[in-house]
This record gives structure tokens, sequence and C-alpha cells, in this order.
């Protein structure tokens, strides 16, 4: 019976110490980013879908016309601004100080102005008496003349010195709301620098970058589809902006699109923009075209990785046997094996698996 308990109790402790030393570990799921296209149809080329960013279509960059210290900054993300309300304002010490010297010297041009145009009304009463030469009277002619240039430049002085001090004030232009903001209260600006970016109005646009491959088959007023995925909305759209140079950091070409007003987008969301490079050409839904970098083999012959989704951010991929025709400068024809409209893996395909759990980006 002692023998017994001496193993009931081992037994018990070691139960004990094991539960101690067990970790319940829950890992959070990792899932695998993957690129993708939207299968097209076309006789030579293709539907392609390119990533943007929606914008607001009537984007105001604040900044000051001279420098100083910001004494004032009255703004701040997502205030709702009037037009007229005041934004930003400047010590303006060397402005002012500008202005009171150049009314200083006005004052001065308007006394030796009303002296000499005094004493050629003097001369020229005197001359016309035969009391004094006409060296005088020319001599005070000029005189007055050369003050009267020199009161109207004073004017002018003054207005532009007055004008300086406007600079150092910014006023909302318009109704809107306030994007983004880059100063601070005694920080010293200069002429020029952005302190902040009002969104006026309601119009949204989305910009995308083109490669120069597909750019020149772009013009303006083309009818596109624009697909928010985190608002799961499908809009038309209409290229309004097609940019001639290309962008030094992206390497593409800037294209903007305007979008129906009213909408629920909001600046900075993500969109797909989906152009029909078709040329107003009927769409043969029985040739599609895939990129090469879809297409993988292996022993059973050619395949593509379909994605499965719902919310068009996380899906399942699964292995689809296709039938691969003629190479285009697109791609490979398919005579079977996918549909328009399916999304299709384009990269990595070496590492995906069938039933594979993915993140599309």
């Amino acid at each position: 019976m002692k023998y017994f308990s001496h193993i009931t109790l081992s037994l018990l402790l070691a139960l004990f110490f094991c539960s101690c030393k067990e970790k319940i570990e829950t890992k959070k799921e990792v899932l695998r980013p993957v690129n993708y296209e939207i299968v097209g149809a076309s006789d030579t080329q293709k539907i392609r879908t390119f990533s943007g960013v929606a914008n607001a279509g009537d984007e105001i960059e604040l900044s000051f016309r001279s420098n100083g210290i910001m004494t004032t900054f009255n703004a701040k993300v997502g205030q709702q601004v009037k037009k007229g309300d005041l934004i930003a304002k400047l010590d303006n010490v060397q402005a002012n100080l500008a202005y009171e010297q150049s009314v200083s010297a006005l004052n001065s041009a308007s006394s030796a102005m009303k002296t000499a145009k005094s004493a050629l009304d003097r001369i020229k009463n005197l001359y016309e008496k035969g009391s004094q030469s006409l060296s005088d009277y020319e001599t005070a002619k000029n005189n007055y003349e050369s003050a009267l240039d020199q009161y109207e430049s004073s004017k002018r002085n003054k207005s532009i010195q007055q004008s300086q001090i406007s600079y150092g004030y910014i006023y909302a232009p318009k109704d809107g709301t306030i994007a983004s903001t880059n100063g601070s209260v005694n920080e010293n600006v200069s002429s020029g620098s952005v302190i902040a970016v009002l969104n006026a109005g309601t119009d949204i646009n989305i910009e995308v970058g083109l490669p120069e491959s597909i750019i020149n088959k772009v013009s303006q007023g083309m009818e596109v589809g624009v697909d928010i995925s985190s608002l799961d909305e499908k809009l038309k759209g209409n290229v309004f902006e097609v940019s001639p140079i290309v962008d030094a950091k992206s390497s593409t070409y800037p294209v903007k699109i305007d979008v129906p007003s009213g909408t629920n987008i909001k600046p900075g969301m993500a969109a797909n923009v989906i152009f029909n490079f078709s040329e107003g050409k009927e769409i043969n839904n029985n040739i599609l075209v895939i990129p090469v970098k879809a297409v993988g083999e292996d022993g059973n012959g050619n395949f593509v990785f379909v994605i499965e989704t719902d919310d068009n951010k996380t899906g399942v991929v699964r292995k689809q046997t296709i039938e691969i025709g003629e190479l285009t400068s697109d791609g490979f024809k398919i005579i079977k094996g996918v549909k328009v409209g399916e999304k299709i893996a384009t990269a990595g395909l070496q590492t995906l698996l069938d039933g594979q759990k993915v993140r599309l980006q």
C-alpha cells in the first residue's frame, strides 16, 4: 500500500511539472502575398489592370510668398475650413519695417513735390511778367518733374511693401478640409515651402502610373473601370489627364482618372483601374490572353493558379491545367482552362501550392 502511494504521488508530480512546462502557443496565420492580373479577352491585346491611389480633385498646396518665423498656425489634419479663414501668419518684422520706411519715403517725396510745385508756380508767374529768365523757369520745371517722378516711385514702393506684408498671411482660398500639415509655430519657413495641403470640393480622381509600352494606347476621354476593394465598389471613370513625360521616381507615366462625385471614396484609398485596349473592337471571348509569367509547366502540362476571393484582399489559389496557343506580344493565347474575369497569380508559381491561402496585392 505504501509502495502504491509513492507511485501515485510520483505520477501526480510528473503531471504537475509537465502541465507547468507545457505552453500553448497560438501562431498568427501569415499569408503569402501574391501579385495577380485579371484575365482579359482580345484579338491581339487584352484588358489590363493597374493599381492607383485616390486623390482630391482640387488639392491646393498652401505656402507663404515670403520668408519669416511662423507665429500663427491654425491648421490640423481633418479640420474643416471656410474660404477666407486665417491658416497661418508670419512675424513680418522685416516686411513691417520696410513698409514703415516706404511710408516715410513717400511723405518726404510728397513734401518735396509740393515744394517744387510751389516754386514752379512762383517762377512761372514771374517769368510771364518778365522778372525771371527762361533758364530759371526751365530749371524750376525740371525740378518739379523730378520731384513728381520721385513721388510716383515712392507710391509704387509703398504699394509693393504693403503687398509684402500680405505675403506673410495665408487664408483659405476655398472651403475644404486640411489633408496634411508640415509646419509648427516658431518655425522659420521659406517662401514656397508647403506648410499644409487643402482638399477643396468633393471631386475625386484616381492617379495611376502606366509603363511606356501602354501609355500611347491611352487618350483623354477613354472610359475605364475603377474597382475600390476597400469599399467593394465598382465604378466607371474617364481619363482626363495623360502626362507626356515620365515620372523620375516611378519610371511610369502618370495618368489621372475622373470618377463620379458623391461616392464614399476618400483621398489615399487604393484602387484598381481596368483599361480595355481593344480599340473599340468587339471582344472575342473565345480567345483569351494571359501574361507569360502567369503560366507554369509540370509533368501534366501547362497550368495557372486561379485565385478564388470574395473580398479582393485574401483568397485561395487553385491549380488549373490550361491549354495554350500562339504566343503574342502580350502573352499566351489560351485555348481552354480559364475564363474572362478570373484572377490569376503572376509571380512565384514554383512556391505556391494548390489550396494555399494567400493575400492579394
